[in-house]
């Protein structure tokens, strides 16, 4: 449409633009800019909480007294469709058969055990039952027995891996004083005791074997199962007092400090020309330091060598006894350790405990810890976790823990001081430039955990989310 002077006139539908449009206006203008954001950033409270030892040369030794506890570890078993079979060699993990060497006599024994499935609320095995050694290969398995005055005393839970009536492998086996009873469906291997004596009879490995270990002297130790230190008191005049030692364990463990390593490059001509206002080698070396301390604080959890998850004592797991996470269960956690001082959990655990306190009419207390407000269960902090896995069925895990070498607790171990070190522990080393001109930097961080006792971490594990 043209007007009579020959212009065009307005587009129908469009208002005439009187003032220099928004859009064409931000040419001119300087944006306002955030740093970087990365929304892989978690909380890290593991790396916040743990003290951090010096660890010179790079190995850190943790010296115990001798413990003569021996075979407290989990059986594992094969599966062949619906048919599981105990792996031979694992039997070693039960404390009768530990020394056993003979791979024949294992063989038969695992070959003698019978397959038994039980639906939840099923009895597995109840009190005045032959002897028998029971193998928890899949489910949960309640354990109780008769009290003093008849009622009912709870026991624990058994959950894969666990076993119980060791007994059966004894010469007097007698019969079975508890009742183990489903809480799941659940499969169970069971070996009675006269299939054990059986074998035994055909084995002359085995029958040695078992005089050798019955006829053994056994060292006097405490209920942790360290020699124990001789010692008198409440007597009265001259009295001959016993000579006594502590000893070491002759083999302690050892420590090595792991590694969490990138090469970050960076473009000469980004390097260069693009550093305005924001420093194009810091943000990137920031956001990928960000990195390494979140795999840092994975490897400290799940690592199979050092991980927490997998360095707690059989006798500091437990499990829950119905499924989500109780106040009965957080309270036999925690009862496991003298002053237990901070709770780990999966961000749907914490979830998940907060439901089953709402349920029961309990409203747990908060408290400050480093600026930031925590749930705590019995005044111990609640921590979110989510280094802390999740399982396809739901289920996830609670960590309890004592930390502090003056308290012979959990601690994290680095080594401080070494080259173009930026933070403790993290080094930035330059490794020059490579003919693409892409500017490559080392990254490197060293870290580990130790347990210094058995008892400083304890798991709840199958809880259920």
């Amino acid at each position: 449409m043209t007007s009579q002077s020959g212009h065009p006139g307005p587009t129908p539908g469009l208002a005439a633009q009187h003032s220099l449009a928004p859009a064409a206006a931000r040419n001119l203008t300087t944006t306002t800019k955030t740093p970087p954001q990365m929304q892989g950033i978690s909380s890290r409270w593991l790396l916040r909480i743990l003290p951090w030892v010096e660890t010179t040369g790079g190995t850190f030794r943790v010296n115990r007294r001798l413990t003569h506890t021996l075979g407290d570890g989990r059986v594992e078993f094969v599966a062949t469709g619906a048919d599981i079979a105990v792996i031979p060699a694992e039997l070693r993990e039960i404390p009768l058969l530990r020394g056993l060497a003979d791979e024949a006599a294992l063989s038969a024994l695992a070959g003698r055990f019978e397959q038994r499935e039980h639906t939840a609320g099923e009895t597995v095995v109840s009190p005045g039952d032959p002897a028998q050694l029971i193998l928890i290969a899949h489910g949960k398995v309640k354990r109780t027995a008769s009290g003093k005055y008849g009622e009912e005393v709870s026991l624990g839970v058994l959950a894969g891996g666990d076993h119980a009536g060791e007994q059966a492998l004894s010469p007097d086996p007698g019969e079975w004083e508890q009742t183990l009873t489903a809480l799941t469906k659940c499969t169970v291997l069971a070996l009675r005791a006269e299939e054990f004596r059986e074998v035994a009879d055909r084995s002359p490995a085995l029958r040695s074997y078992l005089d050798a270990y019955l006829s053994r002297a056994i060292p006097r130790q405490n209920r942790r199962g360290e020699a124990s230190i001789e010692l008198a008191s409440g007597h009265a005049g001259e009295v001959l007092l016993p000579g006594t030692f502590v000893d070491y364990e002759s083999s302690p463990r050892e420590y090595e400090l792991s590694v969490a390593q990138t090469v970050l490059r960076v473009h000469t001509r980004v390097a260069d020309l693009y550093n305005h206002p924001m420093n194009q080698v810091e943000e990137q070396l920031r956001l990928t330091v960000e990195a390494l301390r979140e795999r840092q604080e994975h490897e400290m959890v799940n690592s199979r060598d050092f991980g927490l998850l997998h360095n707690a004592a059989p006798s500091q797991r437990i499990h829950t006894r119905s499924g989500p996470p109780t106040p009965d269960d957080l309270d036999e956690l925690i009862s496991r350790r003298r002053k237990t001082q901070y709770l780990l959990a999966h961000p749907r655990a914490v979830a998940a405990i907060g439901r089953e306190c709402s349920s029961r009419g309990i409203h747990p207390p908060q408290t400050e810890l480093h600026g930031a407000t925590v749930r705590t269960w019995r005044g111990i902090p609640l921590l979110p976790c989510n280094k802390i896995p999740v399982g396809e069925d739901g289920t996830t895990s609670v960590l309890a823990m004592r930390t502090g070498q003056d308290d012979q607790g959990v601690v994290g171990l680095h080594q401080t001081g070494i080259p173009d070190e930026i933070e403790p522990g993290l080094n930035v080393r330059f490794m020059g430039v490579g003919e693409k001109a892409l500017i490559s930097y080392l990254v490197s961080a060293y870290f580990s955990a130790a347990v210094l006792v058995p008892d400083a971490l304890g798991v709840l594990e199958d809880v259920e989310v």
